[in-house]
């Protein structure tokens, strides 16, 4: 995500007798003119790659086994979906309920604050990087059916016989089978100069065969696809449902019964110890908090994805919506200070503060 970076230079400001970072709650049309700012919350991004096999059976399968011993050539036309992988990545969203504001003050942090284009946190005196999410999996085409009609003689394409076509169908896969081997064994009558040669008549007949063969046994299909959905965990959940897959169909809607369940379950299995504040001190932190600069302080929790057969994902990954908000003390940023910060972008979290 391209971030922007905010280096706003203060014209016509009266200087202070005492510069301060005021930082406050974000209020539409009441907040003073400063540079605002969001915390995020932590999206999830997840990416479900499949394969789909489409059957198409041969027009003469009827004749498979009769000519060619195959008894169990498949006389309908299917589609089968499998999930190959589900994974997961973590990325931020702006928080609408934790926007602050850092009011213009002369010799303040406010002019050198980079934000992500949604308005996230991201540095203080830094360009800093907002989280980038990896390529997703590249889908594969499926190749080209086969094409017999390339192969067909002049006979085979005026026979009036279903049955009759599949007798000098039949043929023609034996007579290349033996060309083939005549090949191999070097009993051709047509034996190639070299070995690129020899290569590619043998990748000729095998072309051909693979094709008049298909007439019989029918040919399958496949491709990769890859399907993404994005989700915000607003609280913790055991066994909410996902999405729904269907071995027919594919990724389906979760109101679509035709596909079953898929489940995520989203729970703490790490965080701070929860502070109780005292009314004084709460009033401290208030004060604190108008004059700091607030950030997140994530929880670590475990995202499992499963069904009734497998568990696709089962990883543990930061989250800012289930902890709390902490503050950095204005001292870091006033006078002449040279405080360096970097942010999460995912989380909001403090990911690096130093001393330049």
């Amino acid at each position: 995500m391209k971030k922007i970076g905010l280096y706003l230079i203060m014209v016509g400001c009266a200087l202070m007798a005492k510069a301060q970072t005021e930082v406050s709650r974000y209020v539409p049309g009441v907040t003073v003119e400063g540079v605002t700012y969001c915390l995020p919350k932590t999206a999830l991004r997840f990416v479900v790659t499949a394969e789909k096999e489409v059957f198409t059976p041969g027009e003469l399968h009827k004749y498979a086994d009769r000519y060619l011993r195959v008894s169990d050539a498949r006389s309908e036309a299917d589609v089968k979906w499998t999930v190959k992988d589900i994974d997961v990545e973590a990325y931020g969203q702006p928080d609408t309920a934790k926007f602050y504001s850092i009011a213009f003050r002369s010799k303040t942090i406010s002019p050198f604050v980079t934000l992500a284009r949604d308005g996230r946190i991201l540095a203080i005196r830094d360009e800093g990087k907002d989280i980038e999410l990896s390529p997703l999996p590249q889908a594969v085409p499926a190749a080209a059916a086969p094409d017999p009609n390339r192969f067909l003689t002049q006979e085979m394409l005026t026979v009036g016989s279903r049955a009759k076509l599949a007798e000098l169908v039949a043929q023609e896969i034996f007579e290349t089978r033996d060309g083939h081997r005549a090949l191999v064994r070097g009993e051709s009558d047509n034996l190639p100069k070299d070995g690129k040669q020899l290569e590619m008549m043998l990748a000729s007949l095998a072309e051909r065969e693979t094709a008049l063969t298909s007439l019989f046994t029918g040919f399958t299909q496949k491709s990769t696809e890859v399907f993404t959905f994005n989700l915000v965990p607003e609280k913790v959940v055991d066994g909410e449902l996902l999405c729904r897959f269907s071995s027919h169909l594919g990724l389906v809607d979760t109101e679509n019964l035709a596909g079953a369940p898929i489940y995520l379950s989203v729970r703490i299995v790490e965080a701070y110890p929860h502070v109780e504040y005292s009314a004084t001190s709460d009033k401290k932190r208030s004060k604190l908090a108008e004059a700091g600069v607030v950030y997140n302080v994530p929880v670590i929790a475990e995202v499992k994805v499963y069904d009734k057969d497998h568990t696709y994902i089962k990883k543990e990954m930061p989250m800012a919506q289930f902890g709390r908000v902490e503050i950095l003390s204005d001292v870091l940023f006033n006078k002449k200070a040279t405080t360096r910060v970097l942010f999460d972008g995912a989380t909001g979290a403090l990911q690096q503060l130093t001393e330049q």
